[in-house]
């Protein structure tokens, strides 16, 4: 898998309120993919995976069934790996491979009931944890907070797919 080329970044610097929001991420990234924290997760989900395992089991429970070159390229990995973890995943019944209805010679990856069923135990374990950790938000502030992240993403997303239709660089 080629890196694309970066886009040229603007001359005027990032606002103090987005150096904090970038601080901010940058640590709940840190948290949440420390090595004992999945594995605590695991635990308490009872689900004995990977971090490579959970991440493409999410991204399946996510979406239709998906040939394993879509998912490659849904989190950012070489086709390989993702091979390596659906075989992983089929063995232990946690997946499928079904027919592509759109070209027989292909296959999708599909959850099975035991991987939907994994995948809802992960979930709930990680929002048990994250509920004891807000527990003394108030409803609105929660409700604030997931607003303005599903904001965040959804502009993430339209500026990641902007930057894939090569848009001339921005110059000052």
């Amino acid at each position: 898998m080629s890196t694309p080329p970066l886009p040229e970044l603007p001359d005027t610097p990032a606002s103090p309120e987005v150096i904090e929001i970038e601080r901010a991420l940058t640590r709940i990234t840190y948290l949440s993919t420390r090595a004992r924290q999945h594995d605590r997760l695991m635990a308490l989900a009872g689900v004995p995976l990977d971090r490579a395992a959970v991440a493409l089991l999410r991204q399946v429970a996510d979406s239709d069934p998906l040939r394993p070159g879509e998912l490659a390229a849904r989190l950012g990995v070489e086709a390989s790996h993702v091979t390596r973890t659906v075989q992983q995943l089929q063995k232990t019944g946690y997946v499928t491979r079904v027919p592509d209805p759109d070209d027989r010679r292909a296959q999708r990856i599909e959850l099975t009931d035991a991987g939907q069923q994994a995948i809802d135990r992960i979930r709930d374990a990680g929002a048990r944890g994250m509920q004891l950790a807000l527990n003394e938000w108030a409803p609105e502030e929660l409700g604030q907070l997931a607003a303005l992240f599903h904001r965040m993403v959804d502009d993430f997303l339209a500026y990641a797919i902007d930057d894939e239709t090569e848009q001339p660089p921005v110059t000052a």
